[in-house]
């Protein structure tokens, strides 16, 4: 089995300094994400209310979450159909070696396509699986032919066009955070 800090240092350093955060969590903290990540706009008056803490205190248990990690940002979520990215697909990526250095070789570059939104290491009969957003199947050929295909140990790929997104969210379950 890998060491999975030889390959991805920063998943280990990230597992090192908060893997024991959900035992710092409180009832009020856990609540707090739960807003905070359906609602990232809100306000901390807002929040706090729906927390039943005063402002202060609120403010400070927010602060002390990002600090600590449970907190990795805010944004906006963008309609790329608005921009005429329409398109969606998803590639099996098998390697033809799978040696530490070449998993970090692969992981490395796939960083610098743009259009790979997503990018995970996956046991199974395949290495990696990309999510790749373009603006058509002419697109998404060059991006497959020009970028995926010329990335480090890449082996073979295998596409599927995505019909319909069903359901996609970024939140964890409802109660999730409180059964901790």
């Amino acid at each position: 089995m890998r060491d999975i800090s030889v390959v991805f240092p920063k998943i280990a350093e990230l597992n090192r300094k908060y893997g024991t955060l959900d035992r710092k969590l409180d009832h009020i903290d856990r609540r707090i994400l739960d807003v905070l990540q359906r609602e990232g706009r809100i306000s901390i008056v807002d929040l706090a209310e729906k927390v039943n803490l005063t402002k202060t205190p609120c403010t400070e248990r927010v602060r002390r979450l990002e600090r600590e990690g449970a907190i990795q940002g805010y944004r906006a979520v963008i309609e790329p159909e608005f921009f005429g990215l329409n398109h969606l697909t998803l590639v099996h990526v098998i390697m033809s070696s799978t040696s530490h250095e070449n998993l970090r070789a692969f992981s490395s570059a796939v960083q610098r396509i743009d259009e790979v939104e997503t990018c995970m290491m996956i046991a199974g009969n395949f290495d990696f699986m990309l999510q790749i957003r373009t603006r058509d199947m002419g697109h998404f050929r060059e991006v497959l032919g020009d970028k995926v295909s010329a990335l480090p140990f890449v082996q073979q790929t295998n596409s599927f066009a995505v019909i319909e997104n069903v359901k996609n969210t970024d939140t964890l379950p409802p109660g999730a955070l409180s059964g901790y």
